[in-house]
């Protein structure tokens, strides 16, 4: 088994590695996508509007179902498929922004899913509005050799043209719905109309010919609307559709708690992650339902697990309920866009998850030489920003109260520079002080700074999971991807954790 960030630095794909072939999966042309640039932004607007101006997408989304119940889509919306008590699939999330990050997943992700049954992506397959003539770049042309069906739950991304594109790829083309009414001048759904991006009318021109490189049978999936339930095996696997705020409508809550009913094993597949960067998120549902979470954690559902995308990296938070049973709660969103920092998630203590229990990759130390590298490089401020791995583990190690997580090759002295620089970058102050600084200085790292944070040079800390399903376990591993050869040739492993259904 090759060396893994926890193991190595090489292993985490710093020093003079040799450069992954992947570059030669990628389209001669790539248009390489900046969250700083303003056309990005403004085209990708709709969920700001949304939360301004009110939020259609439960409404719209009920329309989606109700059409493909119309022609034919079983109503509990269940997938059956014929798979062994022991198999295989893959779960990768956030792919789509169709440039190095993405593809330099993909050999890897093709070597570790050979003999899996199928896959799944977790939220947004399409950066950045989820149109239909990205999907060949971005979709059809980074997976085309992986040979089995692929499925999927929106993110919100996918839900800045009105999920037209999701739906005509993984919803038997289903045609796009007939316009609304012309919403009451000057009402927040007016405001809302005037300014919501639509998709360009020659959207899509191009998506026939795109499927070919997907074309196979044994690679075809078509799956009954945005959410769904798969069962497979010994277990069923549930994708909800979180569209643009994160939650779920009134409908979809009562579909949800309707098809989680029965003793059959339960993974939860989500687009919004129900407990992220040190914090509890149950998703709310619309109308007074509850939350998600209360449905995931009712006993009586047999959930053992619940996978959330929308977060560009892995995280692991194993929670024990009052009952005993202790529930996995993944965040797997490293699938290829930028990779959200995890030096800035604190020191973690919630739902009696401690430090020796949480998981996360890319390590913090990583995390924080990667933004000091790529801050000193666009600030033109390289001797100052840039860390070394192991003074970054040493700041962290400081900073957050943990040991390193891995033994430094040289070990580093922890000096004003690097507290500066940890503290410009998002990762606080030291956990034996407070400082009425340290939350607005992450808070604005966080929002402002991490959404641009595009690279294209390794390592990409990148990641995706694997799980092995027998009628007793669950193996869940997640593999990483750096773009370099190393890992390309044999994706290292940064978490394994056996998770059992008896």
């Amino acid at each position: 088994m090759s060396d893994s960030s926890r193991d190595t630095a090489e292993g985490a794909g710093w020093g003079a590695a040799e450069r992954g072939e992947y570059k030669r999966l990628m389209p001669h042309k790539v248009e390489k996508l900046s969250w700083l640039n303003p056309r990005t932004l403004w085209a990708a607007r709709n969920g700001v509007l949304a939360s301004w101006f009110g939020d259609p997408t439960g409404r719209t989304r009920g329309r989606w179902v109700a059409q493909r119940e119309a022609a034919g889509a079983p109503a509990d919306k269940v997938i059956r498929r014929d798979d062994p008590d022991r198999f295989s699939f893959m779960v990768i999330g956030d792919t789509g922004e169709g440039d190095d990050p993405q593809y330099a997943v993909v050999p890897g992700f093709l070597k570790i899913s050979q003999g899996t049954n199928f896959s799944v992506i977790a939220s947004d397959v399409i950066y950045p509005v989820g149109a239909a003539d990205d999907y060949r770049t971005k979709f059809f042309q980074p997976y085309q050799d992986y040979p089995a069906p692929i499925y999927a739950v929106p993110g919100n991304h996918d839900w800045y043209e009105g999920l037209g594109a999701f739906m005509r790829v993984f919803c038997a083309d289903a045609p796009p719905l007939t316009a609304e009414p012309a919403p009451r001048p000057l009402t927040g759904a007016w405001l809302r109309s005037l300014l919501w991006h639509r998709p360009r009318k020659a959207d899509g021109q191009h998506l026939d010919e795109a499927r070919k490189l997907r074309s196979a049978p044994a690679q075809q999936a078509v799956q009954p609307g945005p959410y769904w339930a798969i069962d497979a095996g010994p277990v069923r696997l549930i994708g909800i559709d979180t569209g643009l705020l994160g939650t779920i409508d009134a409908e979809q809550g009562a579909w949800l708690r309707e098809v989680s009913k029965g003793p059959r094993p339960k993974i939860l597949i989500t687009g919004s992650p129900l407990y992220v960067d040190g914090k509890y998120d149950p998703c709310t549902i619309e109308g007074g339902g509850g939350t998600v979470d209360d449905i995931v954690r009712d006993p009586a559902h047999h959930y053992v697990a619940a996978i959330g995308g929308d977060i560009h990296n892995y995280q692991r938070y194993p929670v024990q309920l009052e009952d005993g049973r202790t529930l996995q709660y993944v965040v797997s969103g490293g699938g290829g866009a930028f990779m959200h920092a995890t030096h800035t998630i604190p020191r973690v203590d919630i739902a009696n998850v401690t430090e020796k229990d949480f998981r996360c990759y890319p390590l913090r130390g990583d995390s924080l030489a990667f933004y000091s590298r790529l801050y000193g490089r666009r600030l033109r401020l390289r001797r100052f920003f840039t860390l070394t791995e192991a003074e970054a583990m040493a700041v962290i190690a400081e900073r957050v109260g943990i040991e390193p997580t891995r033994a430094p090759g040289t070990p580093a002295r922890v000096t004003r520079r690097t507290r500066l620089v940890a503290s410009l970058l998002g990762a606080g102050g030291r956990p034996d002080r407070t400082s009425r600084f340290r939350l607005p200085v992450r808070k604005i790292y966080t929002q402002l700074f991490s959404p641009g944070s595009a690279t294209y040079s390794p390592p990409f800390f990148k990641c995706f999971l694997r799980l092995d399903v027998t009628p007793e376990a669950v193996r869940l591993r997640c593999y990483a991807a750096t773009g370099n050869r190393a890992q390309e040739v044999e994706p290292p492993v940064e978490d394994e954790v056996t998770i059992p259904l008896t």
